[in-house]
């Protein structure tokens, strides 16, 4: 049995992206921390949230606050 590394992201995309890639975000939970990246560019740019950020973001781009 292979010992999870909590510190390696292992993302996700979400299920609403299709199979045809594209236009969608990946995200990954890490130790107290939420992490966000472009699923065109995995090697660029990632996001950092706080678990009470990133459900305030999630609660705000439900209600189209954003």
């Amino acid at each position: 049995m292979t010992k999870k590394d909590p510190y390696r992201p292992r993302w996700r995309a979400s299920s609403y992206s299709g199979t045809s890639g594209g236009q969608c975000v990946e995200v990954a939970r890490l130790p107290g921390t939420v992490a966000m990246r472009d699923s065109k560019t995995p090697g660029g740019a990632v996001l950092s949230f706080s678990p009470d950020s990133w459900t305030a973001f999630i609660e705000a781009a439900t209600r189209a606050d954003l």
